[in-house]
C-alpha cells in the first residue's frame, strides 16, 4: 500500500509541476508587453474563488482558513511574494532552464538556514552537497564573464526568500493548515501586487533598459481579451496545481516524492527550446546537472520541501 501511495503521490506531483510550468511560460510570454503587477493582481483575484471552492470541498471546510495568526501567515506570504516576484522578474531576462535551475538552490539554502535559525544538526555529507550545489551556481552565472547578467542573482534571491518561508512553515505547520497558508499567501500576493500597481501602474517610472526592470516598472495597459484570459488562467493553474501538490505530499512519503520536484527543470528546458529556441551551452548543462544532483541528494537525506511544493 505504501509503495502504491508513493506512486500516486509522484504522479500527482509531476502533474502539478507540469501545470505550474505553464504559468511560468505564460508570464514569460507576457513579460515583454505587460507589467508583472497587472498579471499578479489578475492572477490573485482569479485564484480566490477557486481556492475557496477547493478548500470547502476538499480540505475540511472554510473554517480552516480562520486563524488568529493571520499576521504571521501574511508575513510568510510576503516572503513568498518576494520569492516568486524575483523568480518571475528573472524569467523576463533569462532562459527558463537557467532561471529554474538557479531557483532550485532553495533546498540548499534551507539546509544552511536550518542550522543558523533552528540549530539543527547537518551531516558532513549534506554540507558537501550544499557546497557542490553552489559550485553549480557559479558555473551557470559565471560572475565576471562576458555572459554574466545581474538578473541571474534574482532567482537566487527568490530561493533565499522561499527557504525562509519554509523555515517559518516548519514552526507554523502544527498550528495552521496548508489551506490557510495558501489562502493567506494568495492574499499577500494580491496586496503586494496592488502596492506595485500604485507605485508603477501609471508608467511614470518605467525603465526599459533591462527586461527585468521593464517587467517590474512598466505601466498598466489594457490587455487584449486573449492576454487577459491568460493572466486569469494563472489563477486557475495556481489553484489546481496547489491541490495536486498538496495531495502528493499527503499520500506519499516526502523523502520519496520531493526529489521529483526537479522534473520542473525538464519543463523549463522544453518550453525554452520549443518557444524561444533557447538551449543551455555545455557549461550551462554542467551547472544545471550539479545543482539538480546536489538538491536531490539533500532532499533524499532529509525530505525537505522545494520550490513549488505546497504553495505557489
Amino acid at each position: 500500500m505504501k509503495r502504491s501511495a508513493n506512486v500516486v503521490g509522484i504522479l500527482c506531483l509531476c502533474a502539478g509541476i507540469a501545470i505550474f510550468s505553464v504559468q511560468d511560460l505564460i508570464l514569460k510570454l507576457l513579460s515583454s508587453d505587460y507589467p508583472l503587477s497587472e498579471a499578479m493582481v489578475l492572477r490573485s483575484i482569479t485564484a480566490i474563488p477557486f481556492m475557496l471552492g477547493i478548500v470547502a470541498w476538499y480540505d475540511g471546510g472554510l473554517s480552516g482558513l480562520i486563524s488568529k495568526r493571520w499576521g504571521t501567515l501574511l508575513a510568510r506570504g510576503l516572503l513568498n511574494f518576494v520569492a516568486y516576484t524575483s523568480y518571475y522578474l528573472a524569467l523576463a531576462a533569462l532562459p527558463m532552464a537557467t532561471t529554474v535551475a538557479l531557483y532550485f538552490t532553495a533546498p540548499l539554502i534551507i539546509v544552511i538556514l536550518s542550522v543558523v535559525m533552528l540549530k539543527e544538526h547537518v551531516s558532513l555529507q549534506r554540507w558537501l552537497a550544499v557546497a557542490v550545489g553552489f559550485l553549480g551556481v557559479v558555473i551557470i552565472i559565471r560572475p565576471g564573464g562576458d555572459l554574466f547578467d545581474w538578473a541571474a542573482l534574482l532567482p537566487i534571491l527568490g530561493g533565499f526568500a522561499y527557504a525562509l518561508s519554509m523555515i517559518m512553515a516548519r514552526t507554523m505547520g502544527t498550528k495552521d493548515s496548508a489551506a490557510a497558508m495558501a489562502f493567506w499567501g494568495n492574499n499577500a500576493f494580491l496586496i503586494c501586487g496592488l502596492a506595485l500597481s500604485v507605485a508603477y501602474g501609471s508608467g511614470n517610472h518605467a525603465e526599459a533598459m533591462h527586461p527585468s526592470l521593464a517587467f517590474l516598472t512598466r505601466g498598466w495597459v489594457m490587455p487584449t481579451l486573449l492576454d487577459a484570459g491568460l493572466m486569469c488562467t494563472c489563477g486557475l493553474i495556481a489553484a489546481v496545481g496547489l491541490t495536486l501538490l498538496t495531495q502528493a505530499y499527503r499520500i506519499g512519503q516526502s523523502s520519496v516524492v520531493a526529489p521529483f520536484e526537479f522534473s520542473f527543470a525538464f519543463w523549463g528546458i522544453l518550453w525554452g527550446w520549443l518557444i524561444w529556441q533557447q538551449w543551455p551551452d555545455a557549461m550551462g548543462w554542467l551547472g544545471i546537472a550539479i545543482i539538480v544532483a546536489a538538491g536531490i541528494y539533500v532532499l533524499r537525506a532529509e525530505g525537505v520541501e522545494t520550490p513549488k511544493a505546497k504553495e505557489v
